[in-house]
């Protein structure tokens, strides 16, 4: 493996359009930077700017709306789609809450398809007008980049290069709008925006921030900044992926800190890619240890009751 120091940054074009050599050093960057990380970060990705700024738009306008205009669109307990308000969340074993709000957005599907059977319909707001389109839109282009990215790492994983396809396709995935609002006087000394955690679901794709503080806890147990480009797109290994591969890829401990400048709001985008509910979460044949009795750290687990586990342990369930 590569003596990385930093995030590696990495060209998706250069898997999708590049040469069979520029793919296989794709490949080898991205098994590497996860293995030692847990993190990329992808440009030349496909995503628009234009969709990207327009997202960041319709985003701040509505958690601009008054809280009780927010608070009609809180549905159910487990914020699967629609609101959640600030200081809801919070991360596995923390004591105080995130400094946080956010919207999830799941995937849509016409009145009567079969996925109405498995997934609650969205909700969305009255205005701005344009939201729905804008994260429709987002929703599927950063679906089809984590697709395209997870196509790349099969191979090093030893499965078909559509395995994570068959896994992830039509999943579970939701796109979260975050807001971290400026600290508030009197919050918790504890409190901060995002507790260190570990994502939940195979990849998280999140669109960079506008604004710092994104920090992810390297091997060496030191707090490493995660800046980029805001036009790039920062991946990050979830719980899943870490199951499945047998922490051969691991959760990397990641948070966000609050403002050490002016105290003003955040906002990020998030997509949490997961599979199907009915996928069986289970160690690949090319990351068993002998050492391990059966080879495996974890027993097999759908994964909807591994979603179920983790939401529970982060109050959302």
């Amino acid at each position: 493996m590569a003596d990385l120091d930093a995030v590696p940054e990495l060209s998706l074009a250069r898997f999708t359009d590049g040469s069979p050599a520029d793919r296989d050093a794709f490949q080898r960057a991205l098994m590497e930077g996860l293995t030692r990380f847990g993190f990329v970060i992808l440009k030349d990705h496909g995503v628009s700017t234009g969709l990207l700024g327009r997202a960041y738009e319709a985003s701040a306008a509505f958690f601009a709306s008054p809280v009780d205009d927010k608070l009609r669109y809180m549905v159910g307990k487990d914020g699967q789609r629609g609101y959640t308000p600030f200081g809801r969340e919070h991360a596995k074993d923390a004591r105080a809450p995130d400094l946080k709000e956010f919207w999830h957005i799941g995937r849509e599907f016409p009145a009567g398809d079969r996925l109405a059977d498995i997934y609650p319909p969205n909700v969305w707001p009255d205005r701005p007008p344009a939201f729905r389109d804008t994260f429709l839109e987002l929703y599927s282009a950063l679906e089809e980049a984590g697709l395209v990215m997870l196509d790349a790492l099969a191979p090093s994983l030893g499965v078909d290069p559509a395995y994570f396809r068959d896994m992830a396709g039509e999943g579970n995935s939701i796109l979260r709008l975050l807001h971290y609002p400026p600290v508030p006087d009197g919050a918790d000394p504890d409190a901060i925006r995002a507790a260190a955690h570990e994502d939940i679901n195979l990849i998280t794709i999140l669109v960079a921030a506008n604004g710092g503080g994104l920090q992810l806890l390297d091997r060496n147990g030191e707090w490493l900044p995660v800046e980029t480009d805001p036009d790039n797109l920062i991946v990050d290994a979830g719980d899943m992926l870490a199951r499945i591969t047998n922490d051969v890829i691991p959760a990397t401990t990641h948070r966000v800190v609050n403002p050490a400048g002016p105290n003003v709001s955040r906002y990020s985008m998030p997509f949490f890619m997961h599979p199907r509910p009915d996928a069986m979460l289970s160690c690949l044949d090319a990351c068993r240890d002998p050492a391990i009795p059966g080879g495996a750290k974890y027993a097999d687990i759908k994964a909807m009751a591994f979603l179920r586990q983790r939401l529970a342990e982060i109050g959302l369930a």
